[in-house]
């Protein structure tokens, strides 16, 4: 009797994409530094050689870029960082991007040193806006970072003509934003756009209609926790630990 294949795909996943996954682009040169100055501690002396090797598979970990599966259906937006849902309520875009005052529904997601720092765009569209704003590193957490931090702003124009605006804010330690998308290019949703070190924040601004279905305190994913659904008639998710 034949083998009923099943309807339902498996991932191959091994022990590597766990223990070994791929580094960004920037990671190797931070890695090298650490795992040298660990050695030099080595040296001097070996609990220091200690700390130095854990900080070394810290930095490892931290300039992670694992691979993430994005759902694919049209109106579905995702989250663009890994954290935790800080905020979620109407908030005022950043002034530079030109697409108003009137608040929209913005929600935040903290990034914590441990959380990977690849940024990912929430949604399909052309970028029509592309604007960095120097500033503070205060307390990402804190709700006045949004205006008073170093930022990175980018718009993206839906197929439909809604407008997204996604905030790389920097953090308490984060001293450098990268963004590789620029003003006329285009992105697919859970394309990788950029990246934060060390510590920081990712504010999405939903255009008007648009409910998060997800809560304050929730953990995201970038490229696959859905945000929101434009095609959804339901109002804001709610949610309570258990």
């Amino acid at each position: 009797m034949a083998e009923r294949k099943s309807d339902i795909a498996s991932a191959d996943i091994g022990w590597r994409d766990y223990i070994l996954p791929p580094l960004h682009p920037e990671g190797p040169g931070f890695v090298a530094v650490f795992a040298i100055v660990a050695l030099g501690l080595w040296w001097l002396w070996t609990p220091l050689g200690l700390i130095g090797l854990a900080l070394t598979a810290w930095c490892f970990y931290f300039f992670r870029d694992p691979d993430r599966v994005t759902p694919v259906r049209e109106g579905l937006v995702v989250s663009p960082a890994d954290g935790t849902v800080q905020m979620i309520g109407p908030a005022a875009p950043p002034f530079e991007l030109g697409i108003g005052s009137e608040p929209l529904v913005r929600v935040s997601v903290f990034m914590s040193v441990f959380d990977c720092h690849v940024n990912r765009a929430p949604i399909a569209g052309a970028i029509i806006k592309d604007e960095y704003t120097p500033g503070k590193f205060i307390n990402a957490t804190l709700d006045k970072a949004s205006e008073d931090n170093e930022r990175q702003s980018l718009v993206i124009r839906t197929a439909d003509g809604k407008d997204f605006a996604v905030v790389q804010i920097a953090g308490l330690v984060a001293r450098r934003i990268r963004c590789d998308v620029r003003e006329g290019q285009h992105v697919m949703t859970g394309q990788r756009f950029g990246m934060i070190r060390f510590g920081s924040r990712l504010d999405v601004y939903l255009p008007k209609g648009v409910s998060p279905l997800v809560s304050v305190g929730q953990k995201a994913v970038a490229g696959e926790t859905v945000l929101a659904d434009m095609n959804a008639s339901e109002g804001p998710r709610q949610g309570e630990v258990r």
